[in-house]
């Protein structure tokens, strides 16, 4: 018998200060995802398949599930890396809790586990920035 080895998941927890309904917008609009991700041609349709891309890669996904302004999931594959992001948005009284999941990295693939891991902190922050500076 051998033992399959097991998938990691980088999660990222964090409190916004706004609605879901901005976060929402800042997550599905393109425009707003070039500003704090990447540049796209995303769609919040099931099935949809779009493209984030930057002068260093290009990530190809397919939306896989839309709640408005509860949830979102979406294929991620770049770099021989086959993952699934899913942002659940809760809301909370100070604003919005955000979950981001990024499951699918097989244990061979550390660096893109770690790179995500801070990637996506990142990330995270230029979305508050980006909240802040904009009345959506």
């Amino acid at each position: 018998m051998t033992e399959t080895p097991a998938i990691r998941t980088v999660i990222v927890d964090r409190e916004f200060a706004y609605p879901p309904e901005r976060l929402w917008r800042a997550l599905t609009t393109p425009h707003l995802l070039a500003e704090w991700l990447m540049q796209t041609d995303f769609a919040p349709h099931v099935g949809h398949a779009f493209q984030f891309t930057s002068a260093h890669v290009d990530i190809a996904c397919r939306v896989l599930a839309v709640t408005r302004q509860k949830s979102l999931s979406y294929s991620w594959d770049a770099f021989g890396l086959e993952s699934t992001v899913t942002f659940t948005l809760t809301p909370t009284a100070k604003g919005t809790h955000l979950r981001m999941e990024q499951t699918g990295f097989k244990p061979d693939q550390t660096q893109a586990f770690h790179g995500a891991r801070v990637g996506w902190t990142r990330f995270f922050a230029a979305l508050d920035d980006l909240l802040g500076r904009t009345a959506q």
